[in-house]
């Protein structure tokens, strides 16, 4: 039976109503790198959070949205030529991206408006709750503050402001599915509520630290994204015909070598995610071994499974130039492999197993 101090009555239609408003922030996150992928990201040059929600309805307002565009540089330096057909391709992907951001914000404020009126919260939830749609309203705001780095003289948006961009996405992703899980997470029995054991302790903090790195290599994947320095080097593992190419940290300030240099960007990001992909083994077959309830061993074998696609997507994304369906896979399955390392966290977090039951 489950039991919750942060929800009067049945606490699964709010881990629901959080499981779901997740999956749209998954579909945000995976639209966001497409938009991005086909050069889309700055077709849309206004930012009108409430009259923005309907797209040009006529020839002329088309006509009209299209020659703004042409005021600003990526038409000019990049697409000169574009016709009206080929702008509204690019406009209409990220328009989907802009009205799935409203569609999460009503998916997440009237359903909180509906609990909140059925009185279904207790006190100590509703911060969060407001907080996960501060940050919302945050994502939003730098969304937009990423797209005007793009609109200036060179017509493509800031590797760092980017990189925030992505990482509060997977922030509010984090926080919402980590409420949600811990709704829905069975009550204690007389085993699982006991203090850890030495082996429970050593699962739960390699878990932690799994969950740095991974963090840290989708940061490292954010700056390679807003570089294109998946295009520097298509062989893998070496680059330019070496494990280690000479050109990597020759930018002299460390900052410069770190987020700025394409081919250095790309060698981090690699051996990031080969040790990442070493430590999801590791953790993965740890966790099994483990005696662990079957909702948990699940996160388990799914870390593994979404780490082997990962790194399969990864390498076939590089050896086959970036193609955008590849490359798009490739940042959703980075999703999949968050997904599975938080809810492992969560699970262990609540449930401290000794590792005997």
């Amino acid at each position: 039976m489950n039991r919750n101090d942060d929800i009067v009555g049945d606490p699964r239609p709010v881990a629901w109503w959080l499981l779901g408003v997740c999956a749209l922030v998954f579909a945000m996150v995976v639209l966001g790198g497409v938009t991005r992928l086909t050069g889309s990201g700055l077709s849309m040059v206004n930012w009108a959070p409430l009259m923005g929600i309907l797209p040009p309805l006529s020839p002329a307002a088309w006509q009209h949205s299209f020659e703004q565009y042409q005021q600003f540089p990526e038409y000019q330096k990049i697409n000169a030529g574009m016709d009206l057909a080929g702008y509204q391709s690019i406009f209409w992907l990220e328009y989907c991206h802009r009205l799935l951001g409203r569609t999460i914000g009503l998916a997440f404020f009237l359903p909180f408006a509906y609990f909140f009126i059925r009185r279904r919260f207790r006190r100590a939830i509703v911060p969060k709750l407001l907080a996960m749609f501060a940050l919302g309203a945050a994502q939003g705001l730098l969304g937009w503050y990423m797209v005007k780095s793009g609109l200036v003289n060179n017509p493509h948006v800031s590797q760092y402001r980017l990189t925030a961009h992505l990482l509060l996405a997977f922030a509010i992703y984090a926080y919402m599915l980590w409420v949600a899980v811990g709704l829905l997470m069975p009550a204690p029995g007389p085993v699982t509520g006991q203090p850890p054991g030495r082996q429970g302790r050593a699962l739960a903090g390699f878990s932690w630290l799994l969950l740095v790195l991974i963090t840290t290599t989708i940061i490292s994947g954010g700056f390679v994204a807003g570089l294109k320095a998946g295009h520097v080097s298509d062989t893998f593992p070496l680059m330019f015909g070496s494990l280690i190419p000479d050109s990597v940290y020759q930018q002299g300030a460390l900052a410069a070598n770190l987020f700025e240099d394409p081919v250095t960007v790309m060698f981090n990001h690699r051996a990031l995610a080969s040790l990442t992909f070493v430590l999801i083994c590791l953790l993965g077959v740890a966790g099994l071994r483990a005696a662990l309830p079957g909702y948990a061993r699940a996160g388990f074998i799914g870390l593994l499974v979404a780490g082997v696609a990962q790194v399969i997507l990864g390498i076939g994304t590089i050896i086959n130039h970036v193609p955008v369906a590849l490359a798009a896979s490739h940042q959703a399955v980075a999703l999949a492999v968050f997904t599975a390392i938080v809810f492992v966290c969560r699970v262990q977090a609540a449930r401290p197993w000794t590792g005997n039951a």
